[in-house]
């Protein structure tokens, strides 16, 4: 029961962007960046059962080209895909429909912090599935310097304003 002094208020509820509110001109900023450990590493490494050795013996890893152990590149991309989710799709989202031209072309690092951006690069109404759209989105992601530690292509399947209802 509310206080009839109270006054009334209207819903806002978070949620991604509509078919139609995806702007081909915006240049989408994820915040904040996510600082990556040492134990974010080790664990989505084991948990994703990849027993790759640059990602988990420290001494194995120092005898490497970088002389240390690297962040999955695995968590990298999730880590850009997901960091975006707030901001364009939650929740309107239908279908993550592929991922083409992704790519690392630096490594991220214990300790490195992840930025994250995606532009809009092409959307179209979907032919087949009346109120919804396809939309692609250029994700990157860059460490706390700048740099571009991974990219990737995402096409994703998303409601239309008026297919959503």
């Amino acid at each position: 029961m509310t206080d009839p002094g109270t006054p009334e208020r209207h819903l806002v509820q978070q949620r991604g962007l509509y078919f139609e509110e995806f702007d081909l001109d915006a240049l989408y900023q994820h915040r904040p960046g996510r600082t990556v450990t040492e134990a974010d590493n080790v664990l989505f490494t084991t948990m994703t059962m990849n027993t790759q050795a640059l990602h988990l013996d420290a001494a194995w890893s120092a005898t490497q080209p970088f002389g240390e152990r690297l962040v999955n590149s695995m968590f990298t991309l999730s880590t850009m895909v997901g960091s975006s989710v707030a901001q364009l799709t939650q929740g309107t989202i239908v279908v993550n429909l592929g991922f083409s031209a992704v790519t690392f072309p630096h490594p991220l690092h214990h300790g490195d912090t992840l930025y994250s951006e995606t532009i809009v690069t092409d959307k179209r109404l979907s032919k087949s599935r009346p109120g919804q759209g396809i939309i692609t989105l250029e994700h990157t992601g860059r460490n706390q310097h700048g740099v571009v530690v991974g990219s990737a292509v995402r096409t994703v399947l998303v409601w239309c304003r008026e297919g959503a209802a």
